[in-house]
């Protein structure tokens, strides 16, 4: 079913997909006992984005598999009616893994609501991990940089 509270653009360099942004409208539905938005589903939107950044890279979505995430940490709450904006980017490539770094904002504020790392491999039909190819660029800015030396240490 298409979520028609959702909006999703791909920001690139290049020619080079580096940057996904998913948008997701806070509804009742999405809300826990405490009447703030269920971790579960923020979860759920986070991998999301995640994995979108790595199959517009990859152009192979079938061949994804989410392996780890690496810390989803929330830092306020989001309520009904709130916008949240996850932007994903990959941070890492290693020659079957790569990891991508997420983040949400709520609304038109850049503080960080919640984000974390994922990491993901990439796999034959059987299942066993094959080369993805994917050749990162050099890092966009100062924070791509931190990003990218945080995702290096990751276990």
């Amino acid at each position: 079913m298409e979520d028609k509270q959702s909006l999703t653009k791909y920001h690139s360099k290049g020619g080079n997909i580096v940057k996904v942004t998913t948008s997701r409208l806070v509804k009742s539905e999405d809300l826990n006992h405490h009447g703030t938005l269920f971790a579960g589903r923020a979860a759920e939107w986070f991998v999301e984005t995640c994995f979108i950044c790595g199959a517009k890279i990859t152009g192979k979505p079938e061949n994804i598999v989410c392996v780890k995430i690496h810390g989803f940490t929330f830092n306020e709450p989001a309520t009904k009616g709130d916008i949240l904006n996850f932007e994903a980017r990959l941070v890492r490539a290693g020659r079957t893994s790569f990891t991508v770094y997420g983040k949400a904002t709520k609304n038109n504020s850049n503080r960080i609501l919640s984000d974390g790392f994922i990491t993901f491999v990439f796999v034959d039909e059987k299942g066993k991990p094959i080369p993805h190819n994917i050749n990162l660029d050099e890092p966009l800015d100062e924070e791509d940089r931190q990003l990218r030396e945080k995702a290096a240490n990751l276990r």
